[in-house]
């Protein structure tokens, strides 16, 4: 597992670079922690770690403070974020929170954010997007490498590793970490399919887990594939919004979706659903012309006015 991140670090870092890791103090992060410092000297990189307090468990303090003499032990320096996380949300109180989180994350000063999911966690991924309504885009699952913001980027070093590589990898080092006892509730999804959808799939196809994960890699070539049709079909415009609501009359149906989702990912939204996605164009392209239609998903909204096609906060679009 030591070798996998070494090999995944040495494709993507550039000498010097200042690195952070995502530390929940769970034993995903812990285990990517430690090995990011035993490597840190010969691969020459700067090493930090970032823990952020979303105070929802009465536990949060806690795994704060196990955080912060985890890293005092290694001598990696931690900065602590702490975010109130809205229980409004009409997202729900995990996307809320992993929106927060984030956000922290973005704010750091760094090259790149080094974060723990392994490969159960893109199978579980995977199929959590295909339930909610997700194309080829959710299907493809979490990428190795993504950029964050400008000037900082997103690295899974761990995203090929079995759940018990990591196990046992904890137990050779005699690693402390923290449970968070929401990840035993099933009143949150992602939970419910660890504990009950994917056992089930296991006892009866017991390489889901690879086989999902392979598919994700495979869905996300496809994806890139359609980026590249998008940017075809921008006929040399800007790939952000506002977008000449001509441009989209002249695509059949599916590349007008895969040109929106395009742009949207380009600008940070959260991609909706495919039937939200296919409402937004239809509404888009067949409203009046003395109409404005107005599609809302989170915290975000495309509006059409006077043959453009805009994306604003949701806050600020004026019904």
């Amino acid at each position: 597992m030591r070798d996998r991140v070494a090999d995944c670090l040495s494709r993507h870092l550039s000498p010097s670079q200042h690195l952070t890791v995502g530390f929940s103090g769970g034993r995903d992060s812990v285990a990517l922690l430690h090995i990011a410092h035993g490597l840190q000297a010969t691969l020459g990189f700067q090493l930090t770690a970032c823990h952020v307090n979303h105070r929802i468990s009465p536990q949060a303090d806690e795994w704060q403070n196990f955080c912060g003499i985890f890293c005092d032990r290694l001598s990696v320096p931690l900065r602590v974020m702490v975010v109130d996380v809205p229980r409004g949300s009409p997202e729900g109180l995990e996307a809320a929170a992993r929106a927060m989180r984030y956000a922290a994350f973005g704010g750091m000063d760094a090259d790149w954010l080094l974060l723990g999911q392994h490969r159960g966690d893109q199978a579980e991924t995977m199929l959590f997007n295909l339930l909610r309504g997700a194309g080829v885009l959710g299907a493809s699952g979490m990428p190795e490498m993504r950029r964050l913001r400008r000037g900082m980027k997103l690295l899974r070093p761990l995203l090929r590793t079995e759940r018990e590589e990591i196990d046992a990898y904890l137990k050779k080092n005699a690693l402390p970490w923290v449970e968070d006892e929401s990840n035993a509730s099933n009143g949150f999804s992602r939970n419910f399919l660890r504990h009950e959808v994917m056992p089930l799939l296991q006892s009866r196809f017991p390489a889901a887990v690879n086989t999902l994960a392979g598919a994700a890699n495979r869905f996300a070539e496809a994806t890139t594939l359609l980026d590249e049709l998008a940017q075809l079909d921008l006929g040399g415009l800007p790939p952000h919004f506002p977008l000449p609501v001509a441009t989209l009359t002249k695509l059949t149906e599916p590349r007008g979706r895969n040109l929106l989702r395009f742009l949207l990912l380009g600008q940070g939204a959260r991609i909706p659903s495919e039937a939200r996605l296919t409402e937004a164009l239809r509404q888009l392209l067949e409203a009046g012309q003395d109409k404005h239609p107005v599609i809302h998903f989170g915290g975000r909204a495309l509006c059409r006015r006077q043959g453009m096609v805009y994306l604003e906060s949701a806050k600020s679009t004026i019904l």
